[in-house]
Protein backbone atom coordinates (compact mmCIF):
# COMPACT_ATOMS: atom_id res chain seq x y z
CA UNK A 1 0.00 0.00 0.00
CA UNK A 2 0.96 3.32 -0.73
CA UNK A 3 0.91 5.55 2.52
CA UNK A 4 -0.81 8.51 2.37
CA UNK A 5 0.94 11.99 2.03
CA UNK A 6 -0.48 15.32 4.66
CA UNK A 7 0.09 18.12 4.60
CA UNK A 8 2.52 19.76 6.92
CA UNK A 9 0.97 21.44 10.02
CA UNK A 10 2.49 24.29 9.32
CA UNK A 11 1.03 24.91 6.05
CA UNK A 12 -2.47 23.82 7.87
CA UNK A 13 -2.20 26.72 10.67
CA UNK A 14 -1.47 29.24 7.44
CA UNK A 15 -4.28 28.00 5.63
CA UNK A 16 -6.65 28.39 8.93
CA UNK A 17 -4.89 31.59 10.00
CA UNK A 18 -5.54 33.31 6.50
CA UNK A 19 -9.92 32.02 6.50
CA UNK A 20 -9.68 33.43 9.98
CA UNK A 21 -8.17 36.79 8.63
CA UNK A 22 -10.34 36.56 6.01
CA UNK A 23 -14.23 36.10 7.85
CA UNK A 24 -13.71 38.11 11.08
CA UNK A 25 -11.03 40.83 9.92
CA UNK A 26 -12.78 41.05 6.55
CA UNK A 27 -16.09 41.53 9.00
CA UNK A 28 -14.71 43.94 10.47
CA UNK A 29 -13.10 46.15 8.60
CA UNK A 30 -16.23 45.69 6.46
CA UNK A 31 -18.22 47.12 9.47
CA UNK A 32 -15.98 49.96 9.68
CA UNK A 33 -16.08 50.81 6.03
CA UNK A 34 -19.75 50.81 5.81
CA UNK A 35 -19.78 53.26 9.08
CA UNK A 36 -17.06 55.44 8.00
CA UNK A 37 -19.24 55.85 4.58
CA UNK A 38 -22.44 56.51 5.76
CA UNK A 39 -20.96 59.17 8.36
CA UNK A 40 -19.04 60.89 5.91
CA UNK A 41 -20.65 60.83 2.93
CA UNK A 42 -22.65 63.97 2.36
CA UNK A 43 -26.04 63.06 1.21
CA UNK A 44 -29.28 62.18 3.02
CA UNK A 45 -29.08 59.80 6.07
CA UNK A 46 -31.04 56.98 4.56
CA UNK A 47 -29.25 57.19 0.90
CA UNK A 48 -25.91 57.36 2.99
CA UNK A 49 -26.81 54.22 4.80
CA UNK A 50 -27.82 52.31 1.79
CA UNK A 51 -24.52 53.60 -0.30
CA UNK A 52 -22.30 52.57 2.70
CA UNK A 53 -24.16 49.32 3.06
CA UNK A 54 -23.91 48.50 -0.50
CA UNK A 55 -20.74 49.20 -0.67
CA UNK A 56 -20.22 46.65 2.17
CA UNK A 57 -20.20 43.68 -0.33
CA UNK A 58 -17.39 45.45 -2.40
CA UNK A 59 -15.08 45.78 0.96
CA UNK A 60 -15.83 41.98 2.04
CA UNK A 61 -15.04 40.74 -1.41
CA UNK A 62 -11.54 42.70 -1.29
CA UNK A 63 -10.61 41.56 1.65
CA UNK A 64 -11.18 38.19 0.97
CA UNK A 65 -8.95 38.27 -2.00
CA UNK A 66 -6.65 40.06 -0.16
CA UNK A 67 -6.35 37.59 2.68
CA UNK A 68 -5.51 35.11 0.02
CA UNK A 69 -3.27 36.97 -2.46
CA UNK A 70 -0.80 37.78 0.01
CA UNK A 71 2.15 35.91 0.73
CA UNK A 72 1.97 35.10 4.24
CA UNK A 73 -0.49 34.77 7.04
CA UNK A 74 1.02 37.69 8.89
CA UNK A 75 0.78 40.12 5.98
CA UNK A 76 -2.52 39.34 5.40
CA UNK A 77 -4.33 40.12 8.96
CA UNK A 78 -1.51 42.98 8.88
CA UNK A 79 -2.99 44.07 6.13
CA UNK A 80 -6.57 44.27 7.40
CA UNK A 81 -5.72 45.67 11.12
CA UNK A 82 -4.04 48.67 9.37
CA UNK A 83 -7.10 50.02 7.45
CA UNK A 84 -9.35 48.95 10.13
CA UNK A 85 -7.41 51.38 12.41
CA UNK A 86 -7.55 54.10 10.22
CA UNK A 87 -11.06 53.30 9.86
CA UNK A 88 -12.01 53.44 13.34
CA UNK A 89 -10.35 56.39 13.72
CA UNK A 90 -12.14 58.45 11.43
CA UNK A 91 -15.44 56.55 12.54
CA UNK A 92 -14.55 58.46 15.81
CA UNK A 93 -13.12 61.19 14.35
CA UNK A 94 -16.97 61.31 12.79
CA UNK A 95 -18.71 60.71 16.04
CA UNK A 96 -16.05 63.39 17.78
CA UNK A 97 -17.14 66.21 15.45
CA UNK A 98 -20.91 65.19 16.05
CA UNK A 99 -21.71 63.64 12.64
CA UNK A 100 -23.43 60.93 14.10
Amino acid sequence: MKAKRTLPVSYRLAVTSRVLAAVLGGYVITALASVCLTLWVPMARAEAVVTGMMSSFVVYLLAVIWCFACRTAWRAWFGLTVPSLVLAAFAGLAYWMGRS
